[in-house]
């Protein structure tokens, strides 16, 4: 079993087959901020060095050759394990506790390869081509750990239609019931027609420089039942079925490296096993999903789909996430769970068909303390937690015409960069408390009554100021408690701006429309330009943003003080005092 300690609970995840294994492991330095949004700690991934092939004495190497021109041949074959009927391939290694090798090369139209074993091995696939009209090309039926170690081109296809025996499982066009360990340093493509791409009933891990291409057109992209780990190699994944998934998991998916591109085009759909309307998405994680290193890209064009959608927490600690989603919304849009027109958090609807097109959707909190996120979403939200959001680091753009970043609970951002841009909606929205105490924040709302940092006045919470750097056009949510001071003024359109605080000058390019106040604030007064011509530095907010760069020219603007009133965008009036 693999332990996961988060929030001093322990979570067990159960991979079948497998020794004891730490996958998550945890630091003890928790990070937190001072408004009530709860802290995580940071979570790490643990080497398996049982994953690693070289740590593996195989007894003996089989080689199995297959061929359209005759029947597939196999040599050292010693304990008489293999059987063949023209190119369908049978393995019996269930009388031994020999870990063997196979290596597989040549190729077939109408042929498969099927193991049942009690013991460890290794399929090593040297230039093997093999599609089975019928069924999987690769089914392993052993629960032990499979080793794969690519080399070469090789494919795997199934057929559109699956011939399998009533008492084994057989979910993908290379399926496995124990774990699934890729490495090497060739290519791999899996073509599914039938069902999903590759399934592990225990878990998927990429290791090595392997290129592994997988499309489905009927299923999943990837599946592992407990977890999907990449920790290196190039993974593509594409599936154009309703519903299906790219990569998924019951518990875990993570990345510690590698480079994974996911394309989906699948939309939503009534499922009937579960009596539920379900959504495509790039990437499900029915209980965590963690980002450590490595670069992720997904899209989903399909109507109501997901790029990211996690049932429990997420982490973003690192590496490059970019997700984007151009599907419209599924069903009604407005109902009682949400305001009408795309306001308030949930984006609900009293119709159970009703599926929203989020960038990056969870339903635990999301804590964002490295890396570099962008999440555009064209229909509704770019980020949105159905809990708390907690941003201590890393670099964040999210654009959509619905909420930008959203959250059911508290939202605190403590460091790091984040750019909010909505387009029709607020730019940061909270049903709970917002809190900003740090980092640099650009947040752009579409007009009244829409903000760029929007709480849950409404119901009795509030938008605090209390640190940090921030660019706001749109105005603040009313009755905000300013600790730190706020100015004001007004802005013009596709222009340079240039905000100096401290010494330091941040450059920010204002949208085509948005909300008519700018707001600014930072530790001391700031001082800000316009139409400046910014140089050198680094881009961020996809191009909207120039940091530790030179600002030239341009126009000094006189700023006011403000004070966020008790109505909606931060009206004139005094702000409420004391804190949550």
């Amino acid at each position: 079993m693999k332990k996961l300690e988060l929030f001093g609970l322990c979570v067990m995840v159960v991979a079948c087959g497998c020794s004891k294994e730490n996958i998550l492991g945890t630091t003890t330095n928790e990070q937190s901020s001072t408004s009530g949004v709860e802290g995580s700690t940071t979570i790490e991934t643990e080497s398996d060095e049982e994953d690693l092939v070289a740590n593996t004495t195989f007894a003996r190497t089989i080689t199995i050759t297959f061929s359209d021109n005759d029947e597939a041949s196999v040599e050292g074959d010693e304990n008489g394990i293999v059987s063949i009927s023209g190119n369908a391939v049978t393995v019996n290694n269930t009388s031994t506790t020999e870990k063997v090798k196979y290596v597989l090369s040549g190729s077939t139209s109408n042929g498969y390869l099927k193991i049942y074993s009690n013991n460890k091995q290794a399929l090593v696939l040297n230039g093997v081509s093999i599609t089975n009209p019928s069924g999987a090309a690769i089914n392993n039926q052993g629960k032990k750990r499979c080793f794969v170690i690519v080399n070469g081109t090789n494919t795997l296809a199934d057929g559109s239609s699956y011939n399998t025996p009533e008492e084994e499982d057989e979910k993908a066009a290379f399926f496995s019931e124990g774990q699934l360990v890729f490495s090497g340093e060739g290519t791999l493509t899996v073509t599914a027609k039938g069902k999903s791409g590759i399934t592990s009933d225990d878990y998927v891990h990429f290791l090595g420089t392997q290129t592994v291409n997988v499309s489905s057109s009927a299923g999943h992209g990837i599946r592992g039942k407990d977890f999907i780990k990449v920790t290196d190699g190039t993974i593509t994944a594409e599936v154009s079925a309703a519903m299906k998934k790219g990569m998924t998991s019951d518990s875990l998916v993570v990345f510690n490296g590698g480079n994974t591109t996911i394309k989906v085009t699948g939309g939503t759909a009534y499922d009937s096993d579960d009596a539920e309307y379900k959504s495509s998405a790039g990437i499900k994680a029915d209980q965590y999903f963690v980002m450590n290193d490595g670069t992720l890209t997904v899209t989903n064009s399909g109507q109501g789909g997901k790029g990211i959608s996690c049932d429990g927490p997420a982490y973003f600690q690192g590496g490059k996430v970019s997700v984007t989603v151009t599907g419209s919304n599924y069903g009604s849009s407005s109902g009682s769970g949400g305001r009408p027109g795309g306001w308030g958090n949930s984006g609900s609807s009293s119709s159970d068909s009703s599926k929203s097109a989020k960038g990056i959707k969870v339903d635990g909190n999301i804590y964002i303390s490295g890396g570099d996120i962008y999440a555009y979403a064209k229909n509704h939200e770019a980020i949105e937690s159905k809990a708390e959001i907690q941003i201590t680091g890393g670099t964040v753009y999210a654009q959509s015409s619905d909420d930008a970043i959203n959250s059911k609970g508290n939202m605190a951002i403590t460091g790091g960069h984040v750019c909010a841009y909505s387009t029709g909606n607020d730019g940061i929205d909270t049903n709970g408390n917002c809190y900003i105490e740090g980092g640099v924040v650009y947040a752009i709302g579409s007009g009244s009554p829409e903000v760029a940092v929007d709480a849950n006045t409404e119901g009795g919470y509030k938008l605090y100021v209390n640190g940090g750097i921030l660019f706001a056009i749109g105005g603040l949510e009313g009755g905000s408690v300013l600790s730190q001071a706020c100015y004001s003024t007004s802005w013009s359109k596709n222009n340079w701006y240039a905000m100096t605080v401290d010494g330091e000058t941040y450059c920010f390019k204002s949208p085509a429309s948005a909300g008519s106040t700018l707001v600014v604030s930072g530790p001391s007064k700031p001082t800000v330009y316009t139409g400046v011509t910014t140089s050198g530095g680094t881009t961020e907010f996809d191009g909207m943003a120039v940091f530790g760069g030179t600002a030239d020219g341009g126009s000094q603007v006189t700023i006011t003080s403000y004070s966020s009133g008790s109505g909606m965008g931060g009206g004139p009036g005094g702000g409420w005092g004391g804190r949550w």
